[in-house]
């Protein structure tokens, strides 16, 4: 026989109150709907319908059942309702109850920003050579803008709003929803004015009340040195503008850095590749290569260099995002053998092989 008591963590001699907010406390924890556990909710539930039932409970206590007639082991379970042909009970309905009843949310919590703008993301390309600096950028985004004859108010110049007369103003209807545990009152958004609690007198003849319309807007944007691919860059306010005024959405910028022909890139180093003669690598030498930057670098190749060997130079990589310090530049050094060679070319390299190179 399983143990109710122990299911709510409840003692036997628990008031119907604490049995109440028992099972409100673990129906919140263990709700699927809120990433708990499906079969601990049943068992939960289960143990609620008997405990808060004063006959049930009676019976339980006495002869270990709910009823005369019901083995509650192999109890009927139907998801997101509970036994009985008239207790439909839609676990929805678990968010208004926890608001009411533990202040898990309060009058206004589930009212949405109707009125603010959506967000927008694009993609964003730039060469590997753009992320040694700080670069700004003007794109054109085609998107809701503020309505220019009402200013975004959503009404025709030279009129005014009127109080929702649906709410109140409040931007808010209660609204009654029946369970097995009785009728609850909850706060929903005003159908009437979207939640705003204001209706324009005279719609604007341009943008028919919203206070926006589509059109194109030109965003400044600034990437900061040291940007990999697939960071997200947030421009807050340059998203789409909201309805009559209200908060315009942000824009989110994902960077993708396109290949280069000589750098890969790693983190925040750099690697290439040189190519050196086969003295160079024997003798040893100072070699010119070229930076990201565009600019020379003198690189000392040790004498008795092996093809393959990386040289590592500090500070010429990548800018760190954080905006202290470069990564490092990583040169492989390959030795090239000549296709073509003179005959003077030729008979140097048959006295070096009569010598034993």
């Amino acid at each position: 026989m399983k143990d109710y008591y122990s299911i709510l963590g409840v003692s036997k001699t628990a008031s119907p109150e604490e049995i109440k907010k028992a099972y409100y406390k673990l129906a919140h924890k263990y709700h699927p709907d809120k990433g708990g556990d499906k079969e601990k909710m049943k068992e939960i539930n289960e143990a609620y319908q008997i405990l808060s039932d004063r006959d049930k409970r009676s019976q339980y206590d006495r002869f270990g059942t709910g009823s005369d007639n019901q083995d509650w082991g192999g109890f009927n379970w139907s998801w997101g309702r509970t036994p009985g042909a008239d207790s439909a009970f839609d676990f929805e309905d678990l968010e208004d109850i926890f608001s009411g009843a533990f202040g898990f949310g309060s009058r206004g919590t589930k009212k949405k920003d109707l009125k603010r703008g959506n967000n927008i993301k694009i993609d964003f390309e730039i060469s590997l050579d753009q992320t040694l600096n700080n670069i700004e950028k003007e794109i054109v985004l085609k998107k809701f803008v503020v309505c220019s004859r009402c200013a975004g108010k959503g009404s025709e110049p030279g009129t005014k709003s009127n109080e929702c007369p649906t709410c109140g103003g409040t931007g808010e209807v209660q609204e009654v929803k029946k369970t097995f545990l009785g009728s609850f009152t909850s706060w929903t958004v005003c159908p009437n004015c979207q939640g705003e609690g204001q209706k324009p007198e005279s719609p604007c003849n341009v943008c028919k009340g919203e206070g926006r319309v589509r059109g194109e807007e030109t965003v400044k944007i600034n990437i900061p040195a040291g940007v990999d691919s697939n960071q997200v860059i947030k421009v807050m306010g340059a998203g789409e503008s909201g309805r009559r005024g209200a908060r315009s959405g942000d824009l989110f910028i994902r960077i993708f850095i396109k290949p280069h022909p000589l750098f890969e890139r790693r983190g925040d180093d750099l690697f290439t590749e040189a190519l050196i003669s086969f003295s160079q690598a024997v003798l040893g030498d100072e070699v010119e290569i070229e930076s990201l930057e565009k600019t020379k670098l003198l690189l000392k190749v040790p004498a008795g260099t092996e093809s393959g060997k990386v040289l590592k130079i500090t500070g010429k990589g990548i800018p760190h995002f954080s905006g202290f310090g470069k990564g490092s530049l990583y040169v492989r050094l390959v030795i090239t053998t000549p296709n073509r060679l003179t005959k003077v070319q030729k008979e140097l390299l048959k006295k070096l092989r009569e010598a034993g190179l």
